[in-house]
């Protein structure tokens, strides 16, 4: 009876009519690692799903996506969230950023190419967890964004459900992003941070689809300053993200 369930099962995902109900890897931020100075959001190697900046950083020292077992939204045994923090270095400004994906390479010192998305086939209808934001105010700017120094910076954080054949390739150097037209997305969704939390609140990002195409790949991005990719925060901007999940 178990494996006429389990054929069953299998011939609904196969055939369309059941949706799988895909999570990943370290949602929870509750593993982490170390090497060479530089922190990843991984139990090891070979489970590598969530992406940072911290290679740039770790260069100098520093980090701007590390873990925090102090201030988590769920205590308990080994429990641990994500932190990320903007930074200003020597020659320029380096937002916190946490991704699914993984680092490509630093452009000397101008920046730097990743790759964003894992593969992923579901349909989520929102990404929940929490979250707590500290912003401070901007003090680094470039074009075209000089316009916002002084003001107060802003954080985000954006799912994106896509039917690209491989990871879309960031460039900071000849600012090569994602848009929000790309035709390959199928579902997108953003939550917006403008004002210190002063602890965790809820999260709740619904993820608003545009067709019935089965995505191939998911990306997650968040980070503290929402123009970090411009160069362009406040030194000290932090977002915590903890217990993410997909609801279906």
């Amino acid at each position: 009876m178990k494996h006429l369930f389990l054929s069953t099962v299998l011939f609904l995902l196969c055939a369309g009519f059941v949706s799988a109900q895909e999570q990943i890897e370290n949602m929870k931020f509750d593993h982490w690692y170390k090497k060479g100075g530089q922190w990843f959001a991984a139990s090891g190697p070979t489970e590598r799903v969530w992406g940072t900046a911290n290679k740039g950083l770790s260069l100098l020292g520093m980090n701007g996506t590390t873990p925090d077992e102090e201030f988590v939204a769920v205590p308990g045994p080994g429990k641990k969230a994500a932190k990320l923090t903007s930074r200003n270095v020597l020659w320029a400004f380096a937002a916190g950023a946490l991704y699914t994906g993984s680092w490509g390479k630093l452009i000397g010192t101008k920046g730097a190419e990743i790759h964003w998305g894992i593969p992923f086939h579901s349909r989520p209808v929102a990404l929940k967890g929490y979250y707590c934001y500290k912003p401070v105010v901007i003090n680094y700017a470039r074009k075209p964004f000089l316009h916002r120094k002084g003001q107060m910076d802003r954080g985000n954080i954006q799912v994106f459900l896509g039917d690209w054949d491989t990871p879309v390739r960031i460039n900071t150097v000849t600012e090569t992003f994602l848009s929000d037209d790309d035709p390959h997305i199928i579902g997108h969704g953003r939550a917006r941070f403008t004002k210190d939390t002063g602890g965790y609140v809820r999260l709740h990002l619904d993820i608003n689809y545009r067709d019935e195409r089965t995505p191939k790949y998911v990306i997650i991005v968040a980070t503290p300053s929402d123009c970090g990719n411009y160069f362009t925060g406040g030194d000290g901007s932090t977002l915590w993200l903890d217990e993410l999940k997909f609801a279906y």
